[in-house]
């Protein structure tokens, strides 16, 4: 196994923990060569597109087909839709990241698992200025009183991309950073993003719940919607 083959595994053996077995993982390396996209899935990309974001792209799409040949799914093409989000095949919800360094994908069958959603970030600290429009007051403070503000607040940042991806499976809404409200259990590895305003069919102080983990250089967040009626 090469050195980048086996940091890829380190970083999938941290995330598959956070996701049931009826989840389907998987991940590619957009420093590697990822085989290419699916001509109808190129067909996403912009034509001026730089050699950094294509090889984002591929590697999210790799995944994805690793993803479905897990789940025993035919190949099939996961398009961009007009607003950007993946266009899944009938029956399966799904979610894609990527960073500089490494693309992941989670897919189910639709049913008892209604949305997905997976964020990974370098793990750095984030920027002191971004701190207002990331956080809210309240998340603000609790930070104050963790030993690693800086790495908490990029985690943050992550769980409401993985939440915002996850509810808008369900919702199809937009919203900034301040549309939802986290709360932690650190010690479970465990969040609760709270929505601050109604999202049909969320109602104001529902919540989606996630789980986190760092290590192997990343910072990974994971959402989920199951059962809900």
């Amino acid at each position: 196994m090469t050195e980048t083959n086996s940091k890829l595994a380190e970083r999938l053996a941290l995330v598959r923990p956070l996701f049931a077995a009826d989840v389907a993982l998987a991940g590619a390396d957009p420093l590697g060569t990822p085989p290419p996209p699916l001509a109808d899935e190129a067909a996403g990309l912009s034509p001026n597109a730089v050699e950094k974001r294509r090889n984002e792209f591929a590697a999210g799409r790799s995944a994805v087909h690793q993803a479905m040949r897990q789940l025993q799914i035919p190949p099939a093409p996961v398009q961009v839709g007009s607003d950007r989000a993946p266009v899944w095949p009938a029956g399966v919800v799904g979610s894609i990241t990527h960073t500089k360094s490494c693309a992941m994908a989670v897919l189910a069958r639709e049913g008892e698992v209604q949305a997905l959603g997976i964020d990974v970030e370098e793990d750095t600290p984030l920027k002191d200025d971004l701190l207002p429009a990331i956080c809210s007051e309240r998340e603000q403070a609790w930070l104050r009183g963790q030993d690693n503000p800086g790495q908490m607040a990029k985690v943050i940042f992550s769980a409401k991309e993985a939440a915002y991806k996850c509810q808008y499976t369900l919702s199809r809404a937009f919203y900034g950073f301040d549309g939802m409200e986290l709360e932690f259990d650190l010690a479970a590895g465990a969040y609760q993003a709270f929505f601050t305003a109604e999202r049909p069919p969320f109602a104001r102080g529902e919540s989606v719940g996630g789980r986190f983990a760092i290590g192997a250089g990343l910072i990974m967040t994971t959402a989920e919607i199951r059962g809900r009626r």
